[in-house]
């Protein structure tokens, strides 16, 4: 797979949760470090996801917004 978007995290999916219509799948990165992605079930489905498969969380992303206490 060729991608433009150079935020690529390759890591396990470690939980699925499908709800009435999208998906939150957790991927756990080689850090410890978990990122959630929320997707259509559909996606979930055509892209065969599972437990324990190797996934990249791609993110692409117009702002990055930072606070402090």
């Amino acid at each position: 797979m060729k991608i433009s978007a150079r935020n690529q995290l390759k890591g396990t999916i470690i939980e699925i949760h499908k709800g009435a219509t999208t998906a939150h799948v957790s991927i756990a990165l080689p850090g410890g470090a978990v990122v959630m992605a929320s997707i259509t079930n559909e996606a979930v489905d055509e892209l065969g996801l599972g437990m324990g498969m190797a996934a990249t969380a791609i993110v692409k992303a117009s702002d990055v917004m930072v606070g402090v206490d």
